[in-house]
């Protein structure tokens, strides 16, 4: 049902794109220089909107369309790494706040002193998946430690991963007796936040060895969901990485985040920048990237595969 809806959204859309094309081109016929500057604005409104939907086309792939879930890791680097993670958090929720994406924290791991040692966010929303797949991979942080006393340079790195949310049950065979499903107490800053009772969840999936923990819900049954979800995604991925022999089909090639492995570097210090490192594409406001605007990154690296799969690359 969801997916027919998003359908039925598409097509009324595109009826509507139609209409305004037809409406402009009869207000043209007409010859009112009265309405030239309407029309003017009319038609450069609707170019803009025709190159949104012919970037589109590039999210083609099977799970595009759909949801997304983002997990982020904190790697090599310590508290600043884990400080680097919550950033990357902020920034992702942020993004999907502008684009009025549904985002929901599923799980969470806090670090001891500051930051997060991971996390795990359900993105809703047209083409989640399609954009946020461009996310995936290691990406380091250059800057003055607020951790260091000496207040010196650090360099963090935090792993992103991106999984597509599926709904079709049948695309991944997960059986009851397949799954270990251990019940504990929710982990979380002390005082009233600790959970009395036991809702978090761990699910061991046997024959993979795959373990997924949700307990950012005060539900058993929330977490328990938001858990299988979680495991579905993995366990595709695992399927596609199988079926296509290439462990990039899905999340790209699984690397330690540390030196020398990072899709994008964001300097703080000692100047302003922020670099993919796949496309060259470079953006000077640092602060306006940390606070989710990442579309031009995306847009370059979706371009660039784009054109690599037109090339024969």
């Amino acid at each position: 049902m969801k997916r027919i809806a998003r359908l039925e959204s598409e097509v009324e859309e595109w009826h509507r794109l139609l209409q305004r094309v037809t409406d402009s081109l009869e207000l043209a016929q007409l010859e009112d220089e009265s309405l030239r500057g309407e029309l003017e604005l009319e038609l450069h409104s609707i170019a803009e909107e025709v190159e949104k939907r012919e970037f589109n086309l590039m999210l083609s792939g099977k799970y595009d369309s759909g949801d997304a879930l983002l997990a982020i890791h904190a790697g090599a680097g310590g508290v600043d790494a884990q400080d680097w993670a919550e950033m990357l958090q902020r920034m992702y929720l942020r993004w999907g706040e502008n684009r009025g994406f549904e985002t929901d924290i599923i799980d969470l791991s806090e670090g001891e002193e500051a930051g997060i040692k991971s996390v795990t966010i359900s993105v809703q929303g047209p083409y989640a998946y399609g954009y946020l797949r461009s996310e995936k991979g290691v990406h380091r942080l250059v800057r003055l430690s607020p951790f260091d006393a000496a207040h010196r340079r650090h360099t963090s790195f935090a792993l992103v991963e991106v999984l597509p949310q599926i709904e079709d049950d049948t695309e991944v065979d997960l059986k009851p007796e397949d799954m270990r499903i251990d019940v504990f107490r929710s982990s979380g800053a002390g005082g009233q936040n600790v959970q009395k009772n036991a809702t978090a969840i761990r699910i061991t999936h046997l024959p993979t060895g795959i373990v997924v923990t949700c307990q950012n819900e005060r539900s058993q049954l929330q977490n328990r969901e938001n858990a299988i979800r979680v495991l579905r995604a993995r366990l595709l991925e695992l399927k596609q990485e199988q079926q296509n022999n290439e462990i990039a089909e899905l999340r790209g090639d699984y690397t330690k985040a540390e030196w020398g492995s990072q899709i994008r570097s964001y300097v703080l210090h000692p100047y302003q920048m922020v670099k993919d490192h796949r496309t060259n594409h470079e953006v000077g406001n640092t602060q306006a990237v940390l606070n989710g605007a990442i579309d031009s990154f995306i847009e370059a690296y979706l371009r660039s595969r784009a054109e690599a799969s037109v090339s024969g690359g």
